[in-house]
């Protein structure tokens, strides 16, 4: 793993609400908003773009935390940024948090763990 990045780092993720992304169980739709599972989802992902950096070509990057503070909603089609914060890492782990904002109102927030470990693992 390569160390390319001090705490107080940020990437940034944009992404749109889909309307695969809303709240729906066993094909039933329970709203036409951002559901949490799927805001999960997105956090990882802006947390894993300092993982894709730092990993080596024979390492993957594994997730072992997530917490999500969902406060606010966002509906379908509503376009959201997650800023992610790089916290500290230690090892093979990198802890982020992150926030998330539709129109420049946070709507969430949480922290985020990924574990670098060997491919062949």
């Amino acid at each position: 793993m390569r160390l390319l990045y001090a705490p107080g780092a940020q990437k940034r993720y944009k992404t749109e609400v889909l309307p695969d992304k809303v709240a729906q169980f066993h094909g039933q739709v329970v709203h036409p908003y951002y559901a949490t599972f799927a805001l999960a989802q997105d956090a990882e992902w802006a947390c894993r773009l300092f993982v894709l950096d730092m990993k080596e070509e024979d390492e993957e990057g594994i997730g072992t935390y997530i917490s999500v503070h969902h406060i606010a909603p966002a509906p379908v089609g509503a376009a959201v940024e997650i800023v992610a914060t790089l916290l500290w890492v230690r090892e093979q782990t990198i802890h982020c948090a992150y926030e998330v904002f539709w129109e420049g109102r946070r709507i969430a927030y949480g922290e985020q763990t990924q574990k670098i470990i060997p491919k062949r693992r």
